[in-house]
């Protein structure tokens, strides 16, 4: 039975309890400075949100400027408004400089959580670009499995096989040697040799002539 009541954890309380407290004395700067009803409870609110805000910001790597800077003007609302209550203000004559800032605040909170919730994303597409500014050579397609046609050993006294057709050939082999082809011919400007396509094509010499008469 024990063991099915969750743990408490003691960070967790001691968090919940400041966070009652600096709730509480938001409440009662706001209710000093001219607030009250539901805009009285609004205000810790909208502190408390610009903070999580801030902070979500900060824990997801980005523009870690813009949540470092609302994280401290949020931090300096609630520390102010702690320090304010502890008896070094008199909040029955709250000064006008002080209301003003509490006045202007649902503004600033305003202003920085819609920034803080629609800033701009990372820029995903720079690995992209950088594929694109890659090589030639490097961006070549992978080249076709083959099927290589071994050759009769040397020792073997059996009439040599017969070049095979060059209509007979596969269409997505041809498709693929004319694109080595004009490949080649764009980088060097002249047209391949067949020893230079049986090389890039892995294929038995035969078969790379077959192939070179078909695509030239």
């Amino acid at each position: 039975m024990a063991r099915s009541l969750p743990r408490l954890d003691a960070v967790l309380i001691q968090a919940v309890i400041a966070a009652a407290l600096s709730f509480a004395h938001l409440h009662d700067l706001a209710v000093a400075a001219g607030q009250d009803g539901w805009k009285a409870w609004a205000y810790p609110v909208s502190v408390d949100l610009l903070l999580v805000a801030a902070w979500k910001r900060l824990r997801s790597g980005e523009a870690k400027a813009a949540g470092w800077c609302w994280f401290l003007v949020a931090l300096a609302a609630s520390l102010g408004a702690n320090v304010a209550t502890a008896g070094l203000l008199d909040l029955d004559h709250v000064p006008a400089w002080l209301r003003i800032l509490v006045a202007g605040w649902p503004a600033v909170a305003f202003l920085g959580g819609t920034l803080l919730a629609h800033g701009p994303a990372a820029d995903r597409t720079e690995p992209a670009a950088e594929l694109d500014d890659a090589p030639a050579v490097e961006q070549q397609e992978p080249e076709p499995r083959s099927v290589s046609v071994p050759e009769p050993p040397a020792s073997v006294s059996a009439p040599k096989p017969a070049e095979r057709p060059a209509d007979r050939l596969p269409t997505a082999l041809v498709e693929h040697a004319r694109k080595v082809a004009d490949d080649h011919r764009t980088r060097t400007g002249t047209p391949i040799d067949t020893s230079t396509l049986r090389a890039r094509l892995g294929v038995p010499a035969s078969l790379a002539e077959a192939i070179a008469a078909r695509i030239t």
